[in-house]
């Protein structure tokens, strides 16, 4: 509540003012300065002491509306391809001087000064005058730049969100995707469930009719507004007659990872399929027939089918020891992984920038993309797993297993994944029952 110590020296601004004072013989003396209603004195209103003796009442003023701020013109400028901030200013007539200025802010100078097609800025100005530029980083901070007496001001600010918690659960009849589309769960929720169970499950080959899963997730708002949907809190996955489960945990440092209720990490050193929801065209067969050369010719890998420039992923971490054309194999990528495990990825269409020679790359990042370079009658993917040079089926090769849960951390993680498996468990059950009902 805001009060507002009142006296005879107070100077006259428009508003209903109320005055009260107690003079030493005790009488009362009240200044009313407008025509309006005065506010009922109240005993409860609290007093102060000037420097003269008198007691001065603080009066409630918060019902007094605020006066209104200056309207200025607002530009929303969503940025196009090849867009500078300098060509954003001019063409919606903005003051060049003032870009100068807020580029030279430490705040403010590098997001200004780097944009991407589809950022979004607001800028309110008055004649072409920056007041102020509001700018979304992320989910929970913006830009604000302003402008003040002094010049310029820029700040980080926090954009304050509500974190749900929601249930959903899939059974699969036909794939993966219309089982999620069945229980109205969007397609990203779908892709980050297949993100967590990789290593153990192949989502090209594996998928049998009548898996299912739980999943346990956020959903993100602002102002009671839904938002998107955050991360995976828990899931669990049964795949032919197996059964995975996996928990967020995020530790001291803010590095967040999924592991087994036992703290194990669901993560291994290689993932099973290099290429997303495709579909396998050709096995591992030492005596296959091949399609183009017509005689019995070991297949030593496994061909994924799929659209031509489908991201192709590292299956481990690596470096890339070949990149080129390689006879039958086409554009080729080996890569050289610890334990003398190496991993070819052939019949590209092109490369990744990022998987250049003699760099090293992470699980999961790009390498290059689909194609049917080579001795290949389709766009796929030809993928093969050597150990110590000797071809593996990389559907069924034992994976090596990434590091469990640390020490330092494992107490707390059990902890608290204990109340989360069992709200999981709990829905499962219900789920379950509601199942043998229908």
């Amino acid at each position: 509540m805001r009060w507002f110590a009142l006296g005879l020296g107070l100077p006259f601004i428009g508003l209903a003012l109320l005055l009260v004072l107690k003079n030493a013989s005790g009488t009362n003396s009240i200044l009313n300065f407008t025509a309006g209603p005065s506010p009922e004195h109240s005993p409860d209103l609290p007093m102060i002491v000037d420097n003269l003796g008198e007691e001065l009442i603080l009066i409630d003023l918060s019902h007094i509306a605020k006066l209104p701020e200056p309207r200025y013109d607002a530009v929303n400028v969503t940025v196009r391809s090849g867009d500078t901030m300098e060509q954003i200013f001019r063409r919606n007539k903005l003051n060049l001087g003032d870009l100068a200025s807020i580029v030279r802010l430490d705040e403010a100078g590098k997001y200004i000064r780097r944009l991407r097609p589809g950022d979004k800025f607001e800028i309110r100005h008055d004649k072409g005058q920056v007041i102020r530029i509001y700018r979304e980083l992320d989910l929970t901070n913006a830009l604000v730049v302003s402008r003040s007496e002094s010049g310029f001001t820029s700040e980080i600010i926090d954009r304050p969100i509500e974190l749900r918690r929601r249930l959903a659960y899939g059974r699969i009849e036909t794939s993966l995707f219309e089982s999620a589309v069945d229980a109205g769960m969007p397609d990203k929720l779908i892709m980050n469930l297949a993100g967590i169970f990789a290593w153990d499950v192949d989502f090209v080959f594996d998928i049998r009719r009548n898996d299912d899963y739980f999943i346990l997730f956020e959903e993100i708002y602002r102002n009671g507004k839904y938002i998107s949907d955050g991360e995976i809190v828990a899931a669990e996955f049964n795949n032919n007659g197996r059964s995975f489960r996996a928990v967020r945990y995020i530790d001291s440092s803010g590095r967040s990872d999924y592991f087994t209720p036992e703290g194990r990490s669901v993560r291994k050193a290689f993932i099973r399929a290099p290429v997303d929801f495709a579909r396998i065209s050709s096995s591992f067969n030492p005596r296959r027939k091949h399609p183009i050369l017509n005689t019995i010719r070991a297949h030593r890998g496994v061909d994924y089918a799929a659209p031509p420039g489908t991201p192709i992923k590292a299956a481990g971490d690596g470096k890339v020891i070949f990149r080129g054309r390689k006879g039958g194999y086409g554009n080729a990528i080996i890569l050289q992984h610890g334990g003398n495990i190496t991993t070819l990825y052939g019949h590209m269409s092109r490369y990744a920038n990022s998987s250049r020679l003699g760099k090293r790359v992470k699980q999961g990042q790009t390498i290059g993309y689909v194609g049917s370079t080579g001795l290949a009658t389709a766009a796929h993917l030809h993928y093969e797993y050597r150990l110590n040079g000797v071809h593996r089926n990389p559907r069924t090769v034992t994976l090596p297993q990434a590091a469990p849960i640390k020490n330092e951390y494992r107490d707390d993680f059990l902890t608290a994944a204990a109340p989360i498996l069992e709200e999981l468990d709990q829905y499962k059950r219900t789920q379950i029952a509601a199942a043998s009902f229908e």
